[in-house]
């Protein structure tokens, strides 16, 4: 489908974006004024936009949708957010980053955190814990790490956005170039013989999820490592030059946006399938009291 710019008047124009963000899957719309979409999803047709229908977009119920007219192929990797529940291959892939790049911040969080002291060394100077980082102590139990202001700054920032460069200075945020995000076993944590609801409950991963999804959304600037037979291919070509390419982020940000997607329905179909009885796990107070 083309919508040619200005052809048709702006309802019409509307109607087929409509029509084409359905049979496509993706959001039709890119950048301010005219046509600005990088790369289109196989079988979809590029979609060249009025700047009428730019600038209304997103707009017929008051939402604002920040809209993206410039990128870059190559972005320098300087900034890491490393928090992972599988450790496979985190050891050459932490070696080789702190080789091919000049200084980099490596940001990570509890368990994984310890991890790569043993690897890096308790006094590197390239390792921080995301507490630090943000001034924010781990909720126990690791339930709040990573949700935080100053990391999401980091990981939805735009390179060519002045308003987030200046969000970005104003709150000493740094942006986040790579991401390397696993999540809690939820499926094998219920597969287990005996497994409580509070068991399935406690292993539903929520930082992981919305670092991944916040990063892969970015894709036109971050990386997002989900799956540890990834970490070779991109680790060279981060050597080749310090940067990762579009191409690159683009395909591990649909890796990435599939792997939540399994994980949310794995949740939900266990969630639905599972009668819940509260006297067997916990002890119910009547409540009411807070």
């Amino acid at each position: 489908m083309l919508v040619e710019p200005g052809g048709g008047g702006v309802d019409m124009q509307r109607d087929a974006i409509r029509s084409a963000e359905g049979e496509c899957g993706f959001n039709a719309f890119s950048g301010q004024h005219g046509p600005r979409i990088a790369a289109t999803p196989r079988g979809c047709k590029r979609l060249n936009l009025s700047p009428e229908i730019n600038s209304m977009a997103g707009s017929e119920e008051g939402m604002s949708i920040n809209r993206v007219g410039t990128i870059d192929d190559r972005v320098r990797v300087k900034t890491v957010l490393v928090s992972v529940f599988d450790k496979t291959g985190l050891e050459p892939l932490v070696r080789g980053l702190l080789a091919a790049l000049p200084a980099p911040v490596i940001l990570s969080t509890g368990g994984t955190f310890t991890a790569l002291e043993k690897i890096i060394g308790s006094s590197a100077g390239p390792l921080r814990q995301v507490s630090d980082y943000t001034g924010q102590p781990e909720t126990q139990g690791g339930l709040v790490k990573t949700l935080d202001f100053k990391i999401y700054l980091g990981l939805l920032t735009e390179t060519h956005n002045p308003a987030h460069q200046a969000d970005l200075a104003r709150t000493g945020a740094l942006p986040i170039d790579l991401v390397v995000s696993n999540l809690y076993p939820f499926e094998r944590a219920i597969a287990e013989p005996g497994a409580t609801m509070e068991d399935a409950r406690g292993n539903i991963d929520i930082g992981g999820p919305c670092m991944v999804r916040a990063a892969a959304k970015n894709f036109h600037r971050v990386a997002v490592l989900t799956d540890p037979t990834d970490y070779p291919a991109l680790l060279a070509e981060i050597a080749a030059d310090g940067c990762t390419r579009l191409a690159t982020r683009y395909r591990l940000a649909q890796k990435a946006f599939r792997l939540i997607a399994r994980y949310d329905a794995a949740i939900a179909e266990h969630l639905a399938a599972t009668p819940f009885d509260a006297s067997a796990t916990y002890r119910v107070l009547a409540g009411g009291e807070r």
